[in-house]
């Protein structure tokens, strides 16, 4: 069965898109713990980011290395808090947070952001990956 995640990938569910590849897809979370809370998501279905393969694994980890600081500049953020937890979606992603103090990478912290809100954190974080 196809995840929240394929279906956004295969353009069947809307999703803030940041940016894609080949291998990757990062959207925003739309319940996010700070402003700016990306998802990086493989296309490929797997459940348990230890079962990727290892060069796909260590792709999302370069990947990850890509993109937080483009992330972190758009959302003036001290730094970008990653977690992996895997228990939402049977699909490997990996939560890469805007965070400016200690304990703010709390899930509990997190609200549903409006699509307006959403669209203009993606407008801020695109214009950064794009120049």
């Amino acid at each position: 069965m196809d995840s929240v995640f394929t279906k956004i990938i295969n353009g069947k569910s809307p999703a803030f898109r940041l940016w894609e590849n080949d291998l990757f897809i990062a959207i925003l979370d739309i319940h996010p713990i700070n402003p700016g809370h990306t998802l990086l998501i493989p296309k490929q279905q797997i459940d348990d980011i230890f079962d990727l393969p290892d060069e796909l694994y260590n792709s999302m980890w370069q990947t990850v290395k890509w993109l937080a600081p483009h992330i972190q500049q758009a959302m003036e953020s001290k730094r970008i808090g990653i977690a992996v937890e895997g228990f939402s979606v049977p699909h490997v992603h990996i939560h890469l947070v805007p965070v400016n103090s200690n304990n703010e990478l709390n899930p509990e912290r997190s609200v549903s952001a409006s699509p307006e809100q959403l669209s203009i954190v993606q407008n801020k974080i695109c214009q950064v990956i794009n120049t």
